[in-house]
């Protein structure tokens, strides 16, 4: 099954990705992925674009040779209290929000302030999806995340990438926020975190996972654009005229 959704890609402007917004869009037609997320990182990460970067997404057209590109950011978690780098000035034009931990920015500790930053994160509304939170560098409490998310009506992300290019010895804790997320209900996004435009809309890894586990990847939000701009509508965040034509 094709799943056309990819929420959460990086370009040229995260310096350490290597393509351009044209050329994931050439991607996606190849591939039949009718929508994706631009998710270059927050400033917080070394490497990363200014600010003005988020505030001046509107430049991009919302539907580019019949593919819809979401305007997005995967801010960095900058502590337990939940804070993000999310730019103020461009939280409001933002069409998807993700926030993840990373180690350039947040400082590995212990699984109770890992688990404490992710559900002060979930618990401030401003976060759609949260990142890779199968990280093994930041081992949590994963029914206690996961029932936040379901909670508050965050997605978990199950990160492609973390499976082979990416945060290596991922495997077993992505299956724990799956199996989590299967008894207590959680919204699960697959993502396939590409910084080069052929892993678009990659998520054979992420799909295998799944299957084992005994969650459907039907029930993913990457099932249609439909299904995910209902989720982020649901969020809160206002419907898009212009990807009508693509749900």
């Amino acid at each position: 099954m094709l799943y056309p959704v990819d929420p959460h890609t990086h370009t040229v402007a995260s310096s350490h990705a290597y393509s351009t917004i044209i050329e994931y869009v050439t991607e996606a037609r190849r591939k039949g992925v009718r929508l994706f997320a631009n998710t270059d990182h927050g400033p917080a990460m070394p490497g990363a674009p200014h600010s003005w970067h988020f505030g001046n997404l509107r430049v991009i057209p919302r539907v580019l040779d019949g593919v819809g590109i979401l305007r997005g950011i995967e801010a960095n978690i900058l502590d337990a209290k939940g804070r993000l780098d999310l730019p103020e000035e461009a939280a409001d034009r933002l069409d998807v929000v993700l926030a993840s931990l990373h180690e350039p920015v947040f400082q590995p500790s212990t699984a109770a302030e890992h688990t404490r930053a992710l559900v002060n994160t979930i618990r401030g509304g401003r976060v759609d999806v949260v990142g890779h939170p199968g990280n093994p560098s930041f081992p949590i409490d994963v029914e206690v995340v996961v029932r936040a998310a379901v909670e508050h009506g965050v997605a978990l992300e199950i990160n492609n990438s973390s499976f082979g290019l990416s945060r290596e010895g991922s495997g077993p804790y992505c299956r724990a926020v799956a199996e989590a997320a299967r008894d207590l209900g959680a919204l699960l996004v697959m993502s396939s975190d590409s910084h080069f435009a052929t892993s678009l809309g990659e998520f054979s890894d992420s799909i295998s996972l799944l299957e084992e586990v005994g969650f459907l990847a039907e029930r993913t939000l990457n099932v249609s654009p439909g299904a995910f701009l209902d989720f982020l509508e649901g969020r809160g965040h206002p419907a898009i005229p212009e990807f009508a034509a693509i749900r």
